[in-house]
């Protein structure tokens, strides 16, 4: 609360002084003209109140520069000796053609950003469709989740999670669908709803593969596929079905750190029809405080600047242990964006799953 507190006034600061910014550029060509004398001719540079205002403010504010620019011109043109000279005028128009642009300028910004918030709330509307809040208690399991879309200004992809109870266990999804956009939001959909309907009744956790795999077979008819980890917690252990996706990674509270790989790789959600078996169930034993973190490629195939993947394996045992869960994940995604530097160029979701004392 404290940060979300600290941000909002750091950025209320940031905007108070950009609105200040075209004033001061005003006052300090006033300034410089003061002391350099007439030589220079720096009336025209007193366009630069307006045309800043248009980026930092709206219509009205870059109207208020735009006569404070006028309203400077005329004792500065006294004090150049410029009252009586026909360049007066011709800065005069300069100074009103340049307001009236950017006040146009500065209405076309406000409009975009109007619409790009009703995209964003659309968007994030859809993925709480999509990604609807799961428990972050089921059972003896604590949960925490991070999405992270590469799609900035609509902040939605085609990864997903879902989590659910079903007859041998507690069930969850893991997934990333082929492509991006609006499509890949579909399809990941699609397979959400597939998998909140098989969860709940199929008695295996093959069974409920099996479901999906018909289920993307019929809807998609071969066009897409999903890589997919799903996950029955049981009593004492997890047991998993692997389609294709990276392995997850599990951090035993004895300290030792594993990758849950399969023995053989399988196809895909969605291609699985066209190799000669489908993947085989395995898993391990999942006591009380292990943690399981589950993720999609766009966290381990994230890069710096010089190219190098983002090393989950060394971090996340040091960020993850000895901290609740969320804060845990939150740290993690957090040195995840600080490694590439910027934006993350693919989806990134993660779910952190830490069995407790029932």
């Amino acid at each position: 609360m404290n940060l979300l507190v600290a941000t909002l006034e750091s950025r209320m600061g940031t905007q108070a002084v950009l609105r200040t910014l075209p004033f001061a550029a005003m006052a300090a060509v006033v300034l410089f003209d003061l002391l350099v004398g007439p030589s220079l001719g720096l009336l025209p540079l007193l366009t630069l109140g307006p045309a800043f205002a248009a980026v930092t403010g709206g219509p009205r504010h870059t109207a208020l520069a735009g006569l404070v620019a006028l309203v400077l011109s005329a004792p500065l043109a006294y004090h150049d000796h410029q009252l009586s000279h026909p360049r007066i005028t011709v800065t005069l128009a300069a100074i009103v053609g340049v307001t009236a642009a950017a006040m146009l300028a500065s209405r076309l910004r406000a409009e975009g950003q109007r619409k790009l918030a009703d995209v964003r709330l659309v968007a994030e509307a859809a993925q709480r469709v999509l990604l609807h809040p799961v428990p972050r208690r089921a059972g003896d399991l604590r949960i925490a989740l991070s999405y992270t879309s590469a799609t900035v200004d609509a902040r939605i992809g085609g990864d997903l999670y879902d989590i659910a109870r079903g007859p041998g266990g507690i069930r969850l999804i893991v997934a990333d669908v082929q492509g991006k956009g609006l499509d890949a939001v579909e399809t990941a959909a699609s397979v959400v709803g597939a998998f909140r309907e098989a969860a709940y009744d199929e008695p295996t956790l093959a069974d409920v593969g099996r479901h999906l795999e018909e289920h993307l077979a019929r809807g998609l008819g071969g066009e897409k596929f999903v890589t997919a980890v799903l996950a029955e917690v049981r009593e004492h252990e997890i047991a998993l079905l692997n389609y294709g996706h990276p392995p997850p990674l599990l951090l035993g509270r004895d300290g030792r750190v594993q990758w849950l790989e399969p023995a053989r790789e399988a196809p895909p959600l969605g291609l699985v029809g066209l190799a000669r078996a489908g993947p085989e169930p395995y898993g391990c034993e999942f006591r009380e405080g292990d943690e399981i973190l589950f993720y999609t490629d766009g966290v381990c195939e994230a890069r710096d600047r010089g190219g190098s993947f983002y090393p989950l394996g060394d971090r996340a045992p040091r960020l993850l242990r000895n901290r609740e869960p969320q804060d845990a994940l939150d740290l993690l995604e957090r040195d995840l964006v600080e490694h590439v530097g910027g934006p993350v160029p693919d989806d990134a979701a993660m779910l952190l799953v830490r069995r407790e004392r029932p």
